[in-house]
């Protein structure tokens, strides 16, 4: 999905780590991205229906785990899709983010999907004792280059420096003991990229799957159903459902300026527009969509990949939409720098180059782990062998120790 982040894409030039003020933070759980990259908190919680853990975690020199759809409830959460959506750790270190997860983890009656955790084996109660530094040692690890380095004419689509990064970090996999075969492409990742995610301006057509946008709807309608009306952010409007959402992002105003919803809101419009019914052609549609999805991201690509091999290594959040919509886990653990990027994203374009004087500092890179659902256990010891080989991550001079602190390490 070339738009893993489409929620956020127009607005994510406004926000700003405090550790390297300069950079684009990622998105969307760019909150707790910038708090514990910043050392103003221990740890955090991100969601992610697509990327919006790995990214910020990447982009912040952090670790950030994506689990297994089912893992973690959700309840409470504002959804995008059930079908998606999970709620996951960022942490500075991987010890942080495993004994983050213990405590996230579990079956919960109010989240459905949460019944696997009945399942043995599937959610555990501690994590940690799979911080193990010989984890890699022996581990089968597949390096996907069709959609992920390259595009369909075999062209090169990520920077030197991203490519370096990433051979860097194959090396040192192999150091540790790991096999990695590079490349080993995803059987059908070209068809799986054919199908984008239908965002804007329905009708929507049929290469791409409907879904987050029918899934917005429903379950953010059942949401408030579930939690009770809302209350704008007027102090006044009652909220009971996405159009009332929409409504109130047309109408506020405050000191003669329209401050509702600034982006996004022909996302809001273009779920709005379909029928969540039993039986109606909306349904059907989503029902078929979701079925593609499921069979291009698990049985005919990721599915086939974890007969071969125990995990697959992607660029930072470049594999987040495979793994999204077969609601299997990803870890992202920091990999390198790379120049600090000078385009900014999609709709704030013609790019924009840097002032000239300006020294933009390098911009973190992660590298990530996906593997088969509930491997979480798995994926943290080989995430926790690569951070202890590596030892990439870097304190932010923001939040520098306090007289009389003892730093044991980082």
């Amino acid at each position: 999905d070339p738009r893993p982040d489409v929620i956020n894409d127009g607005i994510r030039l406004t926000r700003r780590d405090d550790g390297r003020p300069a950079l684009d933070t990622g998105g969307s759980s760019s909150g707790p991205g910038i708090a514990v990259s910043a050392n103003l908190a221990a740890v955090g919680v991100g969601t992610e229906t697509s990327g919006s853990i790995l990214s910020p975690s990447s982009a912040n020199l952090l670790v950030g785990i994506k689990p297994t759809v089912g893992l973690v409830s959700r309840t409470g959460i504002v959804p995008i899709t059930a079908d998606q959506d999970t709620a996951g750790p960022i942490a500075r270190t991987v010890t942080d983010a495993a004994k983050l997860l213990s405590v996230l983890a579990g079956y919960d009656p109010a989240d459905p999907a949460t019944i696997a955790c009945l399942t043995p084996g599937n959610c555990l109660k501690d994590y940690t004792p799979f911080l193990n530094k010989h984890a890699l040692k022996g581990a089968r690890i597949a390096v996907p280059h069709l959609r992920y380095w390259t595009n369909a004419s075999g062209q090169t689509v990520i920077s030197a420096e991203i490519q370096k990064v990433m051979h860097d970090a194959i090396a040192v996999l192999r150091a540790q003991g790991a096999i990695v075969d590079d490349p080993a492409d995803i059987p059908d990742a070209q068809e799986l990229s054919n199908v984008g995610t239908c965002v804007v301006n329905p009708p929507f057509p049929a290469t791409c799957s409907t879904v987050l946008a029918y899934g917005f709807k429903r379950d953010l309608n059942a949401y408030l159903a579930d939690f009770g009306p809302g209350i704008a952010a007027d102090g006044k409007t009652v909220v009971s459902n996405l159009a009332d959402v929409i409504t109130f992002n047309n109408a506020f105003v405050a000191g003669g300026e329209k401050v509702g919803l600034k982006y996004g809101q022909d996302i809001l419009l273009a779920a709005q527009a379909l029928d969540t019914r039993a039986g109606s052609s909306d349904t059907a549609r989503y029902q078929a969509d979701r079925t593609r999805d499921l069979d291009l991201a698990r049985t005919k690509g990721l599915d086939v990949m974890y007969q071969t091999y125990d995990a697959v290594l992607f660029p930072a959040n470049r594999g987040a939409a495979i793994a999204a919509r077969a609601g299997y886990p990803s870890i992202v653990v920091p990999g390198g720098f790379i120049a600090n990027p000078v385009v900014p994203p999609p709709p704030l374009t013609p790019p924009t180059p840097f002032p000239a004087g300006f020294n933009a500092e390098p911009a973190p890179y992660g590298v990530t782990f996906s593997g088969p659902p509930f491997s979480e256990s798995r994926l943290i010891g080989y995430a926790y062998a690569f951070e202890q080989a590596t030892r990439v991550r870097e304190p932010p001079t923001s939040a520098p120790p306090l007289p009389g602190d003892v730093v044991l390490g980082h």
